[in-house]
């Protein structure tokens, strides 16, 4: 099973398992930290509560920093940074503060560093083979596209990269005659086709899931239809069937608009909300909001004291900027200022990757997305959520608009 689905979203098995190792390292990080300290391993008992709190809070300052994310994304090195700050930081702040609050956790400042550090270590060391292990192909589902058209051209040309491909081996795409072939050109497989022989060909190359691809579906569309009734009978054989923008949000975690349909939108789960839903969807972001920010004081004072020491005691702190929220409502976000003073004084530009009016400091905090610790003030007052959609400026708003179709 290359996947689990919880509330509604889909998590690949293959990262589940990473977690729960390096949540297994992380609990006996605990006690070698003890053991460390003192030259004795502490009763199992005596020690299990804080090694559980221990264990817990650093793997969700994992999560929350989006440490795997940055591993398929920015690299080693983009992991190593997010996972110092999560353990170093967010980490041993929040078992510090727990430890304060329930002293029947007990364990000294000593032994919570040498843990902490233990367990930098330990899932460090962990994460290389599990990685290895994410790679394997064992452990991937063999999926086959049917079509090499332009809805087909998505996963050629928009998921190359492996991380891209965490839970499936992409045998091939299947290739009808007269139908067009937009793929091979980005070193897709392609695998002769005709009607009648879709059975042969999944028994042939070992498929477990077909991606319905194809440019044309109903019968009086010109050019090649879906074949439907082929589709059942490999379906009822055991090869699941799915549609190629559920595939790519399965996937990639992200809607492709150019693949939207106005009836998916219509009979999507997306949607689905009520009073309960929204009351405690605001319970949860004012607790979630207020306890961070607590957490996040020391290295709030730590940032603006940086700040301050390599821009000068007159530099501004916070960056505030005109955004667009829920039902098109205006309202100023804030964020710890990463660019030089008056770097839009020109007009609005959308940030890049190596933006050169980035300051030294700021390019640290944007990786580790502290500069973005201030916006827990527009989550208590009720701007944004802890869980949404990115809340973009009004002239990117109106550029958006006409751009992408479903972006409203």
């Amino acid at each position: 099973m290359a996947h689990v689905r919880l509330l509604r979203h889909y998590i690949h098995t293959p990262l589940i398992l990473t977690i729960a190792a390096e949540a297994l390292v992380t609990f006996a990080a605990a006690y070698t930290g003890y053991a460390t300290r003192y030259f004795v391993f502490p009763m199992f008992d005596d020690f299990f509560k804080f090694a559980v709190v221990f264990t817990i809070v650093l793997t969700l300052s994992n999560s929350f920093m989006g440490v795997h994310k940055a591993r398929l994304l920015e690299g080693y090195l983009g992991m190593f940074l997010r996972g110092g700050v999560a353990f170093f930081f967010i980490g041993t702040l929040v078992v510090a503060a727990l430890i304060y609050i329930f002293p029947t956790l007990y364990p000294s400042r000593d032994v919570l560093f040498i843990a902490t550090f233990e367990a930098f270590v330990f899932v460090t060391a962990v994460r290389w083979p599990a990685y290895a292990l994410i790679n394997d192909k064992v452990l991937r589902k063999r999926v086959v596209v049917m079509g090499t058209g332009q809805r087909a051209l998505t996963v050629a040309a928009r998921m190359r990269r492996s991380s891209d491909r965490r839970a499936f081996v992409l045998v091939g795409y299947l290739h009808y005659p007269d139908s067009p072939d937009l793929v091979s050109e980005y070193g897709g497989n392609l695998i002769p086709a005709a009607r009648g022989r879709l059975n042969e060909i999944c028994e042939m190359h070992a498929v477990q899931e077909i991606v319905v691809a194809v440019d044309n579906r109903r019968s009086d569309e010109p050019g090649y239809q879906t074949p439907f009734r082929e589709l059942m009978d490999v379906k009822l054989s055991g090869v699941e069937v799915c549609e190629i923008q559920d595939f790519v949000e399965r996937e990639v975690g992200k809607l492709d608009t150019d693949l939207l349909r106005r009836s998916w939108l219509v009979f999507s789960e997306g949607f689905m909300t009520n009073l309960f839903r929204a009351g405690t969807k605001r319970i949860f972001d004012i607790c979630v909001a207020v306890a961070l920010a607590i957490v996040f004081v020391p290295v709030m004072l730590l940032t603006a004291l940086t700040i301050k020491l390599t821009e000068g005691w007159r530099a501004k702190l916070l960056y505030q900027q005109t955004r667009v929220g829920l039902n098109g409502r205006l309202f100023q976000v804030y964020k710890f200022r990463t660019m030089v003073e008056g770097a839009e004084e020109s007009g609005a530009v959308w940030a890049d990757h190596n933006d050169p009016r980035t300051t030294t400091i700021g390019n640290v905090l944007r990786k580790t997305h502290l500069d973005e610790v201030p916006q827990l003030y527009n989550v208590i007052v009720g701007d944004m959520s802890m869980v949404g959609p990115r809340p973009e400026r009004p002239v990117f708003v109106d550029h958006l608009k006409k751009e992408l179709t479903f972006y409203e």
